[in-house]
């Protein structure tokens, strides 16, 4: 009977690994096309996208009387040849100065036209002349695998090229005022601090998103606003300086509802809106909502958490009466409701 002897993966007995396999003339074609679609899209883009340098006062420190004067800087790039430059709310925000440099040496003082913290979008002018504007693209054509281009300025590094993929398409985030920013790309194109505003370009050169955010520790987690979104928000921004909501004038906190009241009056919703505040003067107030009050539905709408409600406080709701359901106790009522303008 013969024995079958185990071979390990060390000593003289160890297979070797095969060499890589050489590239062929088709591998290499692709490699250059891939290559020459980037350097296309970087030519195209790469001289609207601008450094910007803030400084921010900030209070007064803890031991001098004089105020914190704070430094930061991002990314951003112009979207319209009159000086028009799109970049991140959270880089410009509550600045008290604003510098921009230009790849091709130029710089200028700037100022902000708009702010709009709950999509994370901002937009500044410069009054410099012969300005190269960056196209928009449209991101609802954008499918998960293809191959997009971030340019930016980390780390003071000018126009600074990765290129990935769209790794996913309909992602929501948080934005730092706590509101959701829906239809989010996520891509593993490489970003780093410094890269925040600049563009996420399509192989065309065309913008499909703005560059927000990136997860860490994690390595390939990136974010960017949809451009279709930023269309929007831009044109509110030049137009009136902000986006127009609604409100309500309440603080609450998601909460589960007992499976019996479920049943018992047969909710489309499990979860609802605990009111934890009541603003004083505030529709919600007008509209005798209490602490305590747990807001089911808005204008016929259910909502299952805060993230809802915000979703239906549009413009257009804006002194409109909507009915308002509420579970008091274990009582469902109806409020009539007529939203504000939210301050800015």
């Amino acid at each position: 009977m013969k024995r079958m002897r185990l071979l390990s993966n060390a000593g003289p007995f160890a297979q070797r690994k095969a060499p890589a396999p050489t590239p062929t003339p088709e591998d290499n074609e692709l490699i250059d096309a891939y290559s020459r679609a980037v350097i296309s899209a970087v030519d195209k883009v790469g001289p609207g996208v601008v450094n910007i340098e803030v400084r921010q006062v900030k209070g007064r420190g803890p031991i001098s009387s004089t105020p914190k004067d704070l430094q930061g800087a991002g990314s951003g790039f112009i979207f319209a040849p009159d000086g028009f430059i799109l970049t991140n709310s959270h880089v410009v925000h509550r600045a008290s100065s604003i510098r921009v440099a230009l790849p091709d040496g130029r710089s200028s003082d700037a100022y902000t036209v708009g702010d709009d913290p709950d999509t994370d979008l901002a937009v500044v002018r410069i009054g410099l002349a012969d300005l190269i504007a960056v196209p928009f693209g449209d991101s609802a054509s954008l499918r998960v695998g293809q191959m997009v281009i971030a340019i930016g300025n980390p780390y003071g590094f000018q126009t600074t090229v990765t290129a990935g993929v769209v790794s996913a398409l309909g992602r929501s985030l948080r934005s730092q005022s706590g509101r959701l920013i829906d239809d989010v790309i996520q891509t593993d194109a490489a970003l780093n601090p410094g890269n925040s505003g600049g563009p996420l370009v399509n192989s065309r050169g065309e913008v499909i998103g703005v560059n927000t955010a990136v997860i860490l520790p994690a390595q390939g987690l990136c974010f960017a606003i949809a451009v279709n979104t930023v269309k929007f928000v831009a044109a509110g921004l030049m137009k009136e300086g902000r986006i127009r909501r609604s409100y309500i004038g309440v603080g609450g906190q998601n909460v589960p509802l007992h499976r019996r009241i479920v049943r018992f009056y047969n909710l489309s919703v499990e979860s609802g809106v605990l009111v934890q505040s009541v603003e004083a003067n505030s529709p919600a107030e007008r509209a005798a909502l209490r602490f305590g009050d747990v807001i089911l539905s808005f204008a016929g709408a259910p909502v299952a958490g805060i993230d809802d409600l915000h979703k239906f406080l549009t413009a257009d709701r804006v002194a409109i009466p909507v009915p308002l359901v509420i579970l008091r106790n274990t009582e469902l009522i109806t409020l009539q409701i007529v939203p504000g303008e939210k301050p800015q």
